[in-house]
């Protein structure tokens, strides 16, 4: 009896609200299989598991025939965003237990004034923060000596009351550590059972309000992650033994899950950072090195930056109420996903979203008890997508989705089809608000920007989004409901390191900043020898935050490789104050009166991995080219088993034009070189493309659809 040779093959696994989306990787052959399988929100690793099984049978492989797996998981965004912290004990210095109360004095953009606004409630109650003596300033040096004592009675007294998850944050343990590491040892010995974060590990960074809420988080999330990270280990043990199994972090790179686990607060914004990247690589390769991205799910869309393929980032990110500052993608969400639900106010208008249907029951037309309108049923009603979902696979109930959007109007009392291009242009605003805060607010030039769309409903307001915020066009990816599996399989595994060494330029150490940044750069390259990366593959990117003397925050600019001496510290100062006027239109290059000062040294530790290649699409043999209203597959039809049947519906673009027979061009059928212009919709398993009137597509060598305007101006 022969055996079959092993494979290699590569699994990417985003676990989102409504469907795990799986991408298997082929790397011998370099073949791609996508598909989806039903999220379990009761057990996400039901559905983790279910996709594994999936992709393994369309590729005919088995559990051995897995290489490494890779991971988005929303676990740790989704308690935050829910508020679900369980029972969380806070250990600060002593005089300090109110750091969390005083927070910042900033008031958010849209409250106008503090009169109308009220501070969210504490990540952790006044009753459950405990204080220690003992006193460092700024550079690490001993004021007051540790009392052990102190930190013996808070042990004993969260061991008391069972909070088994504690936060340490002592003043300025960023430069130096060893109070907080005494208080870790009380603990482990006086309540074995707490799971601890400290913040000299967690963000060795200044500013301890910032400081101590991103400790606090990880200590929340790390729980719960923990307990869903093993659970999937095991049972993808049990398919596939010995598999490398790894997590996507927010920064853009990913952990092994097991280290993960130790510092869970990187995993924050997991899900959407996958996309940014799979949208980043996608886009860069099609020749566009300025592109916006757009993540629709069904609960909400996810914006980004991408610039030359790689998806900008910050340290001033937030999830839900609670400020994370590690470094991450610079996501914005907005609650404008399929499941978004459409209300009137008590004042009689219309709004659409934040809240959501979610999977279950999910909005009216998935005849699962949903209850009220949302955006995906306002889709349906004007036929902009299909009576069915994943090629057919899901049927759609349009005759709920029509009544709920019939019973809106009339509250309204508007017709049904301006009830429902309403839903959907309130919901482009909301789109196109989140894109100005990510691009505009940052002193971009939207104009020049392409615009990346993916997931499921991510293409669904593309033209839209064109027309109002005058970007250059569209690209639509292959498999866009799948992108941000597939961005799981680009991404390599990246470590930050951060240090606090606040100095003024013209009395600049170079010594002491060569110093730190090879500690920085020690630990980045022993992390990297945990994952198994031989030191002659390990890359080190150095950043520099830096400030002119006086301002209270920082711009982050690259610094080179080499020793660090006059020249180099002048070539940083440089690139900083160009970046400085490229955000804010001006600098003080050449003033001596304002200083640069340097804030925090950066390293981040990269472990390279083979990226899939994109694989060019196959042109259409001469004479063969489709009309439009091309080829297509009849709602329902296995997938596996399409006929070549010509299909239109009609589709309502604008209400004042009413519904237009409207071609529905299938887009596996499409080839490279394809032209057509809207009206039209696109449809393939995972997504729907609506081509509005005025715009034209054209799929490029990679197959991707670049959608442009072939009319100026005007709403449509």
């Amino acid at each position: 009896m022969t055996t079959q040779p092993q494979r290699r093959i590569r699994i990417g696994i985003d676990t989102g609200g409504t469907f795990t989306d799986v991408v298997a990787l082929d790397e011998d052959s370099g073949e791609l299989v996508t598909t989806k399988t039903p999220s379990t929100p009761s057990d996400p690793a039901d559905g983790f598991i279910d996709g594994v099984h999936k992709v393994l049978g369309l590729m005919g492989a088995t559990g051995r025939d897995i290489t490494a797996v890779c991971h988005g998981t929303t676990v740790a965004t989704n308690q935050l965003l829910e508020g679900k912290v369980e029972s969380l004990g806070f250990i600060t210095t002593e005089g300090y237990e109110f750091i969390l109360e005083i927070a910042r004095q900033a008031v958010p953009d849209g409250y106008g004034n503090s009169y109308f606004w009220v501070k969210p409630p504490r990540i952790v109650p006044a009753d459950l923060v405990r204080t220690v003596g003992g006193r460092l300033d700024f550079q690490g040096r001993e004021i007051r000596p540790f009392d052990e004592e102190s930190a013996v009675a808070a042990a004993r007294w969260f061991r008391e009351r069972g909070i088994k998850a504690v936060g340490v944050c002592l003043l300025h343990s960023y430069a130096d550590d060893s109070h907080e590491r005494a208080v870790r040892a009380v603990l482990r010995r006086e309540h074995p059972e707490a799971v601890v974060s400290i913040s000299s590990e967690v963000l060795r960074e200044y500013r301890e309000y910032e400081r101590s809420m991103t400790t606090l988080v990880d200590a929340a999330v790390k729980p719960r992650v923990a307990r869903y990270v093993a659970n999937i280990h095991d049972r993808l043990d049990g398919l596939a033994p010995g598999v490398a199994f790894s997590i996507m972090k927010s920064n853009g790179g990913v952990l092994s899950a097991d280290e993960v686990v130790k510092q869970p607060v990187t995993t924050v914004l997991s899900g959407p950072a996958a996309g940014a990247l799979g949208a980043g690589l996608v886009a860069h390769r099609a020749g566009y090195p300025k592109v916006l991205t757009c993540d629709g799910g069904g609960t909400s869309t996810d914006v980004s930056v991408v610039l030359d393929g790689e998806p900008t980032l910050t340290t001033e990110g937030t999830v839900g109420a609670y400020p994370s500052k590690i470094p991450m993608i610079d996501v914005v969400t907005v609650g404008a996903g399929g499941g978004s639900v459409a209300w009137v106010t008590p004042e009689g208008t219309l709004k659409v979203g934040p809240r959501s249907a979610g999977a279950d029951p999910g909005p009216l037309c998935y005849g699962k008890g949903g209850t009220e309108p949302t955006i995906t049923d306002a889709h349906v009603v004007l036929g902009r997508i299909p009576p069915h979902l994943l090629g057919g696979e899901i049927p759609l109930d349009v005759a709920a989705a029509r009544r709920g959007i019939d019973e809106l109007a009339a509250r309204l009392d508007l017709d049904p089809v301006r009830c429902a291009t309403g839903i959907l242009e309130i919901s482009a605003w909301n789109q196109a608000n989140a894109l100005r805060q990510v691009s505009v607010k940052r002193g971009l030039d939207v104009r020049d920007f392409m615009l990346a769309t993916f997931g499921g409903s991510g293409s669904l307001l593309a033209c839209r989004l064109v027309d109002v915020l005058d970007l250059a066009g569209v690209v639509v990816p292959q498999n866009p409901g799948n992108l941000s599996a597939f961005g799981l399989l680009t991404v390599d595994v990246r470590n930050d390191y951060v240090q606090t060494a606040v100095a003024r330029h013209d009395a600049l150490d170079h010594a002491a900043v060569q110093e730190v940044f090879d500690a920085l750069t020690d630990r980045a390259a022993r992390a990297l020898d945990t994952e198994g990366f031989p030191r002659g593959d390990h890359r080190y990117l150095r950043t520099v935050d830096l400030r002119y003397f006086g301002q209270a925050f920082e711009v982050r600019v690259p610094a080179p490789d080499g020793p660090v001496d006059a020249a180099y510290a002048a070539s940083v100062a440089d690139a900083f104050h160009a970046e400085h006027r490229a955000l804010y239109g001006y600098d003080f290059r050449g003033d001596p009166t304002q200083q640069v000062e340097w804030v925090n040294l950066r390293v981040t530790g990269v472990g390279p991995i083979t990226r899939p290649q994109l694989r060019e699409l196959p042109t259409r043999d001469p004479g063969t080219l489709p009309t439009p209203g091309s080829l297509s597959d009849p709602a329902g039809q296995d997938p596996s088993d399409r006929s070549k049947t010509r299909v239109r519906r009609p589709v309502c673009f604008d209400p004042d034009d009413g519904f237009v027979d409207t071609p529905v061009h299938w887009r596996p059928d499409l080839r490279a070189g394809d032209t057509f212009e809207g009206p039209a919709i696109v449809e393939e398993f995972g997504s729907t493309v609506p081509v509005h009137p005025g715009f034209g597509v054209r799929v490029d060598a990679l197959g991707n659809l670049v959608i442009t305007r072939t009319t100026t101006g005007g709403d449509r």
